[in-house]
């Protein structure tokens, strides 16, 4: 969630701080130490961007946060705003109906307040992570659907009332148009188990619901494959316009868009025409976010990894210029650092080399690269 810039004392020195940082992320080496605090030291990424307006944080799984202590010292030292990246889906909350286990999320809420970190929620309703006894329910008719779906929200807002104020409502809910990586055969919207019982008046039912579990929580519709300059991102951007637009037109409470910014560097990035996009959006009176960031190297690489970190640093450059320029105030990536990235875990988007995905601000060892310094800029203005 945003905030406002703080005003520390010494302003000056606070730059001539963040230099030293970028300097020094700069000149480290193969032998540097994981994590080491001589190439990360103070202000982290939540700090640059919290003075000057902005707010940065990072999905965060909390097995790892128990158990990988330089994973929890980056997290301690780089994100204000922490997000369960598995912790709070349906099927780990409720895979069985009634039975509802919060121990993932609170691990991830007690050491977030222990430090005076924000958690956002991700995702009451998404076709995956969605275990096969909903699916079943979500089959059995609309009332049975209605019903599940009613009660998962509100078991869950009434659980995290007092410490998340801002949630995924709807996630994933626009089909992929013919010629993204996967399509969808037919229709704007995701033949999820959510549409086939409800049609796409659950998006509607999911926001209504969760507003009268909470009126001032935040509500915001995340979708992703609507950044880039391709025909089927474009059709992909005239969908989700059209239903956020069609929601504000019926008063439905709906607070901001969230966009996952999954980036491809295969795919070509106007930030002419992404900006156009967010500005749309926020003329509907609704923020925009920058939900899930992390950049995917293109099929042919340059060798070394300083000139592969380049590349992703210049999308990322040019995508938070377009970003901020357009007026998004709050950024997330979907993890820290690259060893535990889903670009390197996930095979659906392994490099087909067989090399390492180096999509994220810290590279294998923990350490800062230039993602992390352009990033830094990019906040600090």
């Amino acid at each position: 969630m945003s905030r406002s810039p703080s005003s520390p004392a010494g302003s000056t020195s606070r730059r001539m701080i963040l230099g030293s940082a970028m300097a020094a992320g700069m000149s480290g080496c193969a032998r540097a130490q994981p994590g080491s605090p001589d190439l990360n030291p103070p202000p982290g990424l939540w700090q640059i961007a919290r003075d000057r307006g902005f707010s940065f944080g990072a999905a965060v799984q909390a097995n790892l946060l128990a158990t990988d202590p330089l994973y929890a010292a980056a997290f301690e030292r780089e994100a204000g705003i922490l997000v369960p990246e598995f912790e709070g889906k349906w099927s780990t909350l409720q895979p069985r109906e009634g039975e509802f286990d919060f121990a993932g999320l609170d691990a991830i809420l007690n050491w977030g307040q222990a430090r005076g970190r924000t958690v956002r929620g991700h995702a009451l309703v998404w076709h995956d992570s969605f275990p096969d006894w909903a699916v079943a329910a979500m089959g059995e008719g609309q009332t049975r659907a209605r019903g599940v779906m009613a009660a998962h929200i509100a078991r869950v807002l009434s659980t995290t009332r007092l410490r998340i104020r801002d949630w995924d409502v709807v996630n994933e809910p626009i089909a992929d148009p013919p010629g993204s990586d996967t399509p969808q055969a037919e229709g704007e919207f995701r033949n999820s188990p959510f549409f086939r019982a409800l049609g796409p008046g659950y998006i509607e039912t999911a926001f209504r619901l969760a507003r009268e579990q909470d009126a001032t929580l935040r509500l915001v519709l995340n979708d992703y494959g609507v950044e880039e300059d391709t025909p089927w991102a474009e059709e992909k951007r005239r969908r989700l316009l059209k239903l956020v637009r069609d929601l504000v037109r019926r008063r439905v409470p709906i607070d901001a868009v969230g966009i996952q910014a999954h980036l491809q560097m295969n795919r070509p990035f106007n930030p002419d025409v992404f900006a156009r996009f967010i500005r749309d959006i926020r003329a509907e009176g609704l923020s925009v976010l920058v939900t899930e960031l992390d950049i995917r190297e293109a099929n042919a690489i340059p060798e070394g990894f300083p000139a592969r970190d380049a590349l992703v640093a210049e999308r990322a450059g040019a995508f938070m210029a377009a970003a901020i320029g357009a007026g998004v105030k709050s950024f997330l990536t979907w993890g820290l650092v690259d060893r535990y990235s889903w670009l390197v875990t996930d095979p659906a988007v392994a490099r087909p080399d067989g090399k390492l995905h180096r999509g994220l601000p810290l590279d294998w060892e923990y350490n800062r690269k230039e993602m992390w310094r352009v990033m830094a800029r990019a906040f600090a203005g």
